[in-house]
Order: structure tokens, then sequence, then C-alpha cells
């Protein structure tokens, strides 16, 4: 548009014409510059004023949840949803004040949304593994699960993916549509669980003096549970050593803490009983001349 018109003023057979068809055009240009401007300063201003505002109903949303004591995995879940939905508001708000027709716009995006659906097939497939795993909840904020080769405390559920926290402080992001579909292991849903171990004793060490030992040291601790009843017995007879099984029950949050004192209680005790733990042995037969 300003090369045809500078190339119309210059094309006049007068100068005078020419002169005042470039004055045309300068008032033109101007009067182009003040709109575009204004509509550059109102898109930015409504940039900054929709960010404060999704900013304070981010906030909103988020007391309204906790205030209704609602489940923290679908507080974030949630939140992160109307941040989305809230930008995408924004963006269309800030392109129609620059002057793009925002039917056009849909439009637009309307045709592309085959393409763009089919390069987001994971995406839609996680936002549909969220809403599967809210509807039916394997896990919830706080549980301990494993899943996808990672374990780890959940941190927040979000549209696309769930956010764990490993035992060694490491944050993992496993994408919602994996969760869904694979095999998830919630160490947390059930109010108790049972620890086992396998403990091998030298052979000629009598059975009952090691059951009686190891009852005993299961009665010192009161974190283990009397219901189901402790269970102990002769599990194989191995290569090097007589093995046995000692299983009980503990609440959830004991299961750690008991397994590992419960081998510093073993070994120690067994020593000072004279209980002996095996270790591999070879014995080598000579021939004689």
């Amino acid at each position: 548009m300003l090369l045809s018109l500078l190339m119309a003023a210059f094309a006049t057979p007068t100068a005078e014409d020419g002169i005042g068809k470039l004055q045309t055009l300068i008032q033109q240009l101007m009067d182009w510059a003040i709109d575009a401007g204004g509509r550059i300063i109102g898109a930015i201003i409504i940039f900054v004023v929709g960010r404060f505002l999704i900013s304070f109903l981010k906030k909103m949303v988020a007391k309204l949840l906790a205030k209704r004591h609602v489940d923290p995995s679908i507080q974030s879940f949630a939140k992160s949803l109307v941040n989305i939905l809230l930008t995408i508001l924004l963006i269309i708000a800030v392109i129609s004040k620059l002057g793009v027709e925002t039917t056009s716009f849909a439009a637009l995006l309307a045709s592309a949304g085959v393409a763009v659906g089919m390069a987001l097939s994971g995406n839609l497939q996680n936002f549909a593994g969220g809403l599967i795993v809210l509807l039916f909840r394997p896990f919830k904020v706080g549980d301990w699960i494993e899943s996808q080769g990672v374990s780890g405390t959940v941190r927040e559920i979000q549209i696309f993916h769930t956010i764990l926290t490993t035992a060694d402080n490491k944050v993992i992001y496993i994408p919602n549509g994996a969760l869904s579909s694979g095999t998830v292991t919630n160490y947390s849903r059930e109010d108790t669980r049972r620890v086992d171990w396998v403990i091998g004793v030298e052979y000629g060490e009598s059975y009952d003096k090691v059951e009686a030992t190891v009852r005993r040291i299961i009665a010192a601790d009161k974190r283990i549970l009397t219901s189901p009843e402790p269970f102990v017995a002769l599990h194989a007879l191995d290569a090097s050593s007589v093995n046995v099984v000692i299983r009980v029950w503990v609440k959830s949050g004991d299961y750690w803490g008991v397994y590992f004192e419960m081998n510093k209680a073993v070994y120690s005790i067994f020593n000072e009983e004279g209980i002996g733990f095996p270790f591999p042995q070879l014995t080598v037969h000579q021939a004689k001349d």
C-alpha cells in the first residue's frame, strides 16, 4: 500500500499535484501510526491487567478449594486447568485488540485443529489420563507410589503430568497417560503392610532356640502388630545355611523403620546368644598317592 501511494504521488504530471499527494500520504501514515500505536498500547495494557487478574483468580480458586477441603489431587488439577484456560482467553483478547479478527483467528485454529491434534495426541492422552486418575483415584497427593520404573511421593497431579518426589529428593514428571494405562503400586493405600525377612543360620544350630530368640526380638518391638500374628518358620535348607523366614505386620508408616532395626537387632542378639551366621564354605578333598 505504501509503495503504491508513493508511485502514484511521483507519477503525477505536475510537482504541485505530487506534493499534495505526498502530504496526503504522510497524513495517512500518521493516522495509521496513531491508530496502530493505540492498539499496541491497549494490547499491552490488556496483557498486563489480564496477567494480574489470572494470578488473582488462581489464588481465589485455590482458597475456595482449600476452604471446602477438596482433595489436594483435585486442587492441583483444577488450578492447572484454570491457569491454561484463562491464559488462552487472554491471548485471544490481546490478538483481538491488535486488530486481528477473532472469527478469522478461530477459523484458522479450527482448520489447523486436526494437524495440532495429531501433533499433540500424546498430550491429549495425558489429559484424558489425568481425568481418569482423578475419577478412579488409584493414588492421591501424599501417597508413595511406584510406576514406570520409579517410586516416590506424589507431590502434585497436573493436567498432563503427575509430579513425584523421590526418597533422595529428585523431582520426576510422569505422563498421566502412562499412569492411567500402566501398572501403579500404591504403598500408602492400606493402613498396614507386611515385612518379610529370610535369615540364614549355621547347620547344627537348634531351630527351637532360633525361633524363640526371634519371637523375643519381635515381642520387644511395640510397632509390630499382634494381629495378624507374627509368623516364623523354617524356610529352606540351603547349600550353606538353614534359612528361617520371618513375617510380621506393621503400620505402613513404620515399614522401613521396623525393617532396618530388626536386621540390627537380629545381628546383635544372635551374636550374644551364640547363634552363628553362615558364610560360603568349600571343602577340598585331597587324593592320596
